[in-house]
């Protein structure tokens, strides 16, 4: 079962924490999220699954930035996000879509407990525009059944920035 997006409003601050939270882009089953203002690139391109990949950060200016096909951008929302019973999901938006521009590649499953800003893997099929604070992906939330351990990686938790691959960390 998904949450309404009037069910999302009742459990703000409670259950659900979006921070800042903007009842404007709360939807009817689901709540956008924006685009931060910095964007994480791989300064190699050939990446290695065994080591910490070196990355630059790169700002978005206001007045955009062009993104180029065949390259991936790692970006994170403004809102901060933490679950305590639900299981966060995060999608593109549509018109994002429609723009051939892809939000993530495989993370847009949360955990139970997930506490931090979302990193997103952005990438696009032509070249595109982009601009900061952009509202990006729409965040949504299930319910679990059952009982469960609320997530506690020592990876992503609690993050408090863009947060590159660190796959390494299983390899040791």
């Amino acid at each position: 079962m998904i949450l309404s997006g009037l069910e999302i409003k009742k459990k703000i601050n409670g259950d659900i924490i979006i921070s800042p939270f903007d009842e404007k882009r709360l939807n009817p089953n689901s709540y956008n999220l924006r685009l931060h203002n910095e964007l994480l690139v791989y300064d190699d391109a050939i990446l290695d699954m065994k080591k910490l990949n070196a990355a630059s950060l790169i700002t978005i200016p206001e007045e955009g930035l062009m993104l180029k096909p065949g390259k991936l951008y790692l970006g994170r929302t403004v809102e901060y996000t933490e679950t305590k019973s639900y299981v966060p999901m995060l999608e593109g938006r549509s018109s994002i879509g429609r723009l051939g521009m892809y939000i993530h590649v495989t993370a847009g499953f949360g955990d139970v407990g997930f506490k931090g800003y979302w990193t997103l893997e952005i990438h696009c099929v032509q070249p595109i525009t982009i601009y900061p604070y952009t509202e990006i992906c729409q965040i949504y939330y299930h319910v679990i059944e059952g009982e469960y351990i609320e997530y506690n990686s020592g990876k992503y938790q609690n993050n408090n920035g863009i947060q590159p691959s660190l796959l390494y960390k299983d390899f040791n």
